[in-house]
């Protein structure tokens, strides 16, 4: 048994050993250090908030920034008192690698976040799950009738757009103009599906969920913003309303109102580090693996974080 005073000290050491690691340029090295030093910091947090550091995000999801997580807890960690905003919340893969007390989580996708907002009144999935084609299109057909008929918010429709997203290929999320779910049938030999996700409950219980365009998303002064637009690259249709190169612009100059701290990440295109140097973002490079691909192109991709007020 760890002594609270044991626990104390190795979050006054980790504490210490944050602050000068910022003087160090980020690189795989450096984070893999920083996440075994940073064992003791996560077991104290657990005493307010104790399941949500061994949570998984409970979606797969196109783009997912789950590796970036080591990187963005340095920038996060004198922050970490604040509110943290996500306008474009994808699968949960950043507030729950950095498990904020507080959290505004929006996404365009109205069918992930009404399955957020299943998990926060502790979701048990009453529908039959297996890795088969013909109950995969089965479930598909229900889950397109459901949306149809004005019943996307159910619980129903809750559970077979978890079914969906762990069964079709690659994890995908991706809808037609009709607004209806396409992702044909997956490759998996095993998938392991969750029935219950009570263990969600409780972290969930002050994140707020929203489903709306993020230009709606309202801020407050202090609130610390990452925001994760889909890659500057051709397949952006995980909601039926896609998402532009208009949009990442929008989405750039929407945040400079912001007077708190700012993460934008995204791949790094010339457009992109353009569109965020000319708005004045401060650009950081890394390599990020692409976890979602199309063509099997699992090379690293050149990712960009660009920052402002931090």
């Amino acid at each position: 048994m760890v002594r609270a005073s044991e626990i104390e000290l190795g979050s006054l050491c980790l504490e210490a050993k944050v602050r000068s690691s910022s003087q160090l340029a980020l690189s795989l090295a450096d984070v893999s250090i920083v996440m075994q030093e940073s064992s003791l910091r996560q077991s104290s947090h657990r005493a307010h908030h104790d399941t949500s550091v061994t949570l998984r995000p409970p979606l797969k999801w196109a783009g997912g920034k789950r590796r970036l997580v080591p990187y963005l807890r340095l920038i996060w960690e004198p922050y970490r008192d604040r509110r943290l905003v996500e306008p474009l919340c994808g699968g949960l893969a950043v507030v729950l690698g950095l498990t904020p007390t507080h959290a505004l989580l929006n996404d365009i996708n109205n069918h992930a976040i009404n399955f957020f907002g299943w998990l926060k009144k502790g979701l048990v999935t009453d529908i039959p799950m297996a890795n088969n084609r013909k109950i995969y299109y089965q479930h598909r057909r229900r889950f397109n009738q459901l949306v149809k008929c004005g019943k996307a918010n159910s619980k129903e429709a809750a559970e077979i757009f978890y079914y969906l997203n762990r069964t079709c290929y690659n994890g995908l999320c991706r809808f037609n103009r009709s607004g209806e779910f396409n992702v044909p049938f997956g490759r998996y030999q095993k998938i392991n599906y969750v029935h219950d996700f009570t263990s969600y409950k409780r972290v969930f219980q002050e994140w707020k969920f929203t489903a709306k365009d993020f230009e709606k998303v309202p801020l407050s002064r202090d609130d610390f913003v990452y925001a994760d637009p889909p890659y500057d690259v051709i397949f952006t249709q995980y909601s039926k309303e896609g998402f532009s190169w208009d949009d990442q612009v929008r989405l750039a100059k929407w945040l400079t109102e912001h007077p708190g701290p700012i993460v934008l990440s995204n791949q790094a295109t010339p457009r992109i580090c353009r569109l965020y140097r000319d708005l004045g973002y401060e650009l950081r490079f890394l390599d990020a693996p692409r976890m979602i691909s199309c063509n099997k192109d699992r090379k690293p991709a050149k990712e960009v974080l660009a920052l402002k007020g931090i």
